[in-house]
């Protein structure tokens, strides 16, 4: 990185948090400070609910999916614009009528005091988790790239959330979230054009579409009704809506955000106006994915991204067999750019060249076999093998101009800081409001519970650097935060739409279907996904979502009907 680079990215950074604490210092009371006094209009409230999912771990990890496994993952979000217009229809006017700081909330006055703990628990747990991983998650990447020290960034990403989180609230998020999305997406539109540009003179964008779909890259849709097939169509309309219904519907992390509309019209709007873009906009990020892996027909391309790994091997015994491995995969390269130039060219005057095509295919499996055993290599030094989250940030630190390599850092960072910030926030208020304040005995003043939300919102920014601190890499992060996601959701969307829908089960019976349901999601998650580290799951981590509402509801249901036929 050279010193514009530091100044871009340092005065992006700092702009964000000065102008997040300023603008909206001096909270005077509760709703001020957790709902933003209600004075959020549509465009800020999608925009939020939009950067607040959009963590570093998108921009970080899903040019690096799309990279490896082609255009795919998009199905996971097809359940999202579903989803967005039935809590539109159903549970914004609820919330909004019932007057609520959290959605958990709600749960007592439909049910009772314990339900609506255990909700508010589940999401605590869950988001606790996730707020941990949006820190870890771009600060041991750049930690790696750039020989930062790990713990130091994940300290400097937690604190510079905290002071404008602390400081402002809801309010403070939804004004900061403006201004990183348009950071975000400005880097972004930059780095595609740029790859575009790289591309040799005789590749079209349309010729690298079909360089792409040929090595399997643009395989968008996939019907099969295989439930271990992590991403499908099928997949995607039901896990996918079930998890983003759960998500959008009943976390408070995105029900704050919608929470502080002006008006139910206001949060409505927010959340359509998410739903119509978010697909979009993954669609987009994965093509970005997908150009890299163009890009990278035509340039050096080593055997793994990730440059700890890479290092770990290049100091130990397999040293030689690495290099020799190296060799390989330079020399399938060399031909294989020959070979993809000679199809574009062929392309460019209408010929699909079915001859240059099958050596295409042979020529990337054969690639394909040279980084199995590169992996398996890298695995018996015990380190990580995955570098899916590495592909798109060593592209912008070999291949962008001085000047973008800082902005592009600023994108990751302040993507980070997004969704942190929205996840601190939320963890805070539910920490006050359903648990602390549920629980007082005694009456406490507005101001008092200002301080207390500020103070959990501390407390929870420690807690989630302490957790980046001593996590490990598990799993490609994007997915290993929807597989968190996953794994709690379930249970606690199920809860609610017994609130909503089946208004003659009682407390007591959702309260012991929602325990049994998550427990039963926990063997079900350990038997059949989480000892399938390949991917290559009896079920695909998407089902759970429905799994979970579904036991929810029935075991509910259950319940309620045994205690009336004992009475």
């Amino acid at each position: 990185m050279q010193i514009l680079d530091w100044i871009i990215l340092g005065s992006t950074l700092l702009f964000i948090v000065a102008y997040g604490a300023w603008k909206t210092k001096g909270s005077k009371d509760v709703k001020d400070y957790i709902l933003g006094n209600n004075e959020a209009k549509w465009w800020t409230i999608g925009i939020s609910v939009m950067a607040t999912q959009a963590s570093a771990i998108t921009f970080l990890s899903t040019p690096g999916q799309a990279y490896h496994d082609g255009m795919g993952f998009v199905q996971f979000y097809f359940g999202l614009p579903l989803a967005m217009v039935f809590i539109a229809l159903f549970f914004i006017p609820i919330y909004h009528k019932l007057n609520v700081y959290t959605a958990y909330e709600f749960l007592e006055k439909r049910f009772d005091l314990k339900t609506r703990s255990l909700a508010a628990i589940l999401f605590l747990i869950q988001r606790g988790l996730a707020a941990g991983i949006t820190i870890y998650a771009p600060a041991i990447i750049l930690s790696s790239i750039l020989g930062w020290n790990l713990n130091w960034l994940n300290v400097i990403i937690g604190v510079l959330v905290i002071i404008y989180t602390v400081s402002g609230g809801t309010k403070a998020v939804n004004v900061t979230q403006k201004q990183q999305m348009f950071i975000i997406m400005s880097g972004m539109f930059i780095a595609f054009y740029l790859l575009l540009s790289y591309l040799p003179s005789e590749v079209t964008f349309s010729n690298a579409l079909q360089i792409a779909g040929v090595n399997e890259k643009m395989n968008l849709l996939d019907f099969s009704v295989n439930p271990n097939s992590r991403y499908t169509f099928w997949s995607g309309i039901t896990g996918g809506f079930f998890l983003a219904l759960s998500y959008f519907g009943t976390d408070q992390s995105q029900v704050q955000r919608y929470l502080s509309g002006k008006s139910i019209r206001e949060s409505q709007l927010g959340l359509l106006f998410n739903g119509f873009l978010k697909v979009p906009m993954q669609f987009f990020i994965l093509l970005t994915g997908v150009m890299v892996f163009v890009f990278f027909q035509f340039m050096p391309v080593p055997l793994t991204f990730n440059p700890t790994s890479q290092k770990a091997v290049e100091q130990s015994i397999y040293k030689e067999e690495y290099q020799n491995l190296t060799l390989q995969l330079n020399e399938i390269h060399e031909e294989k750019k020959v070979i993809t130039l000679n199809y574009a060219e062929q392309l460019n005057i209408d010929v699909d060249n079915p001859t240059l095509r099958k050596r295409m295919i042979a020529l990337n499996e054969k690639e394909k076999n040279v980084k199995e055993k590169a992996k398996k290599i890298i695995t018996s030094l015990n380190q990580e093998a995955n570098d899916k989250d590495y592909v798109f940030i060593h592209f912008v630190l070999h291949y962008l101009p001085t000047g973008l390599v800082g902005l592009l850092l600023a994108v990751i960072l302040s993507a980070a800081m997004s969704s942190t910030a929205s996840e601190l926030n939320a963890l805070s208020s539910t920490t006050v409001i359903d648990i602390y304040k549920r629980n007082l005995k005694t009456v406490k003043s507005d101001n008092h519970y200002v301080t207390a939300s500020k103070f959990f919102t501390l407390v929870w920014g420690i807690i989630a650097i302490l957790f980046a601190c001593f996590g490990t890499l598990v799993e490609n992060l994007i997915q290993l935060v929807n597989i968190i996601g996953s794994v709690f959701y379930g249970t606690i969307l199920g809860i609610f739409l017994v609130a909503f829908f089946l208004k003659f089960i009682k407390g007591n019976a959702v309260f012991y279907g929602g325990v049994i349901s998550q427990l039963i999601i926990f063997v079900i998650y350990y038997q059949c996904i989480h000892i399938y580290p390949s991917g290559k799951e009896i079920l695909g981590y998407l089902w759970l979502n429905a799994i979970g509402a579904a036991l929810t509801i029935g075991l509910s249901a259950l319940i309620q009907m045994m205690q009336k036929n004992n009475t």
